[in-house]
């Protein structure tokens, strides 16, 4: 029996083989730090700083950046890792960046000279920054900090950095040109008088951009303890195996949860949230027709890919990055003897609607659930008579 909603995916599934899901599956070994991505790679404090571009450039401004995953997903997934007391500079960007603490202690501070406010972000914490304000941060903490990025759309327009930074970097032989790449004359690359070079943001400009105060910024960090959990987030959530709780932070993401609510609800061009599963559990099988990103946070996951005797499969831990293209049949469960959280991106600002197997959906009904025509969970006494069924 199949349920048709107006919403799902339909069509061929993606198939993924073998060799696609070992170049999707990237370790946290596989990761290539770039410690001159940013002009301000010399100015003392900052000398230490390692950038990662996991799938798409980001914003690095070093061509010779590696990039483990150069297919567009709408947004772009990177990290930054620090020892204590580094510093990461003042610098703007045009489109959303969520930091997601992985390890570590740090503190963010925004403002055109960083003094507008601070805020704390302790590991597991997501924040996400404004568009177009001044932001930087210091790994505050005694380890070797680790800080994964989420930055909107394929293409982020590069970022600009405070005055002082442009004028340091120069002195220490460090440019930017005007189609933002790094041009590093200790390094040989020379500027000659037809290289248009990209000049500090004008005063006036800097002072209409708008000021965040410390409350307003925490209403966009979301703690391990802010998080609200969904229950029954899935059409497979009283299945055996498909026990996984879901908790939103950026957009609605791909809950059929009608209740559940994201703390913030700015368009970021992807959404995010955290999903999470003890031993045996987590999602049974669905797809959707968003790209798909996930960060392993805790405990060690299997992905397994397509159905039937097509299926392919690949383990992923602490750290480990996946990628699942749109369309193709996939599930997750924990193989760790301990819980596991994973951070779950999707592309797009609206809500992903789920399509699930054959079999997830019958024994849903046995339990006395399906999908309501907006892709809900709802009674299926209730929703029963709305749905067609060929």
């Amino acid at each position: 029996m199949t349920q048709v909603h107006p919403r799902a995916t339909g069509g061929a599934a993606t198939p993924v083989t073998s060799a696609e899901l070992d170049l999707r599956t990237i370790r946290s070994s596989e990761y290539v730090s770039c410690n001159t991505a940013f002009i301000d790679c010399r100015m003392p404090g900052s000398d230490l700083k390692e950038n990662y571009s996991i799938i798409g450039a980001g914003v690095t401004q070093n061509p010779d950046q590696i990039v483990n995953l150069q297919e567009p997903h709408g947004f772009n997934v990177g990290a930054a890792a620090m020892p204590a007391g580094v510093t990461n500079n003042l610098h703007l960007h045009f489109t959303a960046e969520v930091f997601l603490n992985f390890r570590g202690k740090w503190l963010l501070r925004w403002g055109a000279d960083g003094t507008d406010g601070e805020l704390p972000m302790g590991p597991g914490d997501i924040v996400t920054v404004p568009t177009w304000i001044f932001r930087g941060f210091t790994n505050v903490g005694e380890e070797h900090g680790w800080l994964f990025t989420a930055l909107g759309f394929d293409v982020t327009g590069g970022i600009i950095w405070g005055p002082s930074i442009v004028t340091g970097a120069r002195e220490q032989g460090l440019y930017l040109s005007a189609d933002n790449q790094l041009i590093d004359t200790q390094a040989g690359d020379v500027v000659t008088p037809e290289t248009e070079l990209i000049e500090p943001m004008p005063q006036d400009e800097i002072a209409k951009l708008r000021h965040w105060s410390v409350e307003q910024m925490r209403s966009r960090v979301v703690t391990q303890d802010d998080l609200d959990w969904s229950a029954h987030p899935f059409l497979c959530t009283e299945l055996p195996g498909g026990g996984a709780q879901l908790a939103l932070v950026v957009g609605y993401g791909m809950t059929e949860d009608r209740d559940q609510v994201p703390p913030v609800h700015y368009p970021h061009n992807f959404n995010l949230s955290w999903l999470r599963a003890d031993t045996g559990e987590g999602m049974l099988t669905h797809r959707h027709d968003a790209t798909q990103a996930v960060i392993v946070y805790q405990g060690r996951w299997r992905v397994t890919v397509n159905t039937g005797d097509q299926e392919v499969a690949t383990e992923i831990g602490p750290e480990d990055t996946l990628s699942v293209p749109a369309g193709a049949w996939r599930r997750f469960e924990v193989v760790s003897d301990e819980p596991g959280q994973l951070a779950v991106i999707n592309g797009g600002d609206g809500r992903v609607h789920l399509e699930w197997g054959d079999e997830v959906r019958w024994y849903a009904k046995e339990k006395g659930w399906a999908q309501d025509a907006a892709g809900y969970v709802a009674p299926w006494s209730v929703v029963r008579t709305s749905v067609l069924d060929d």
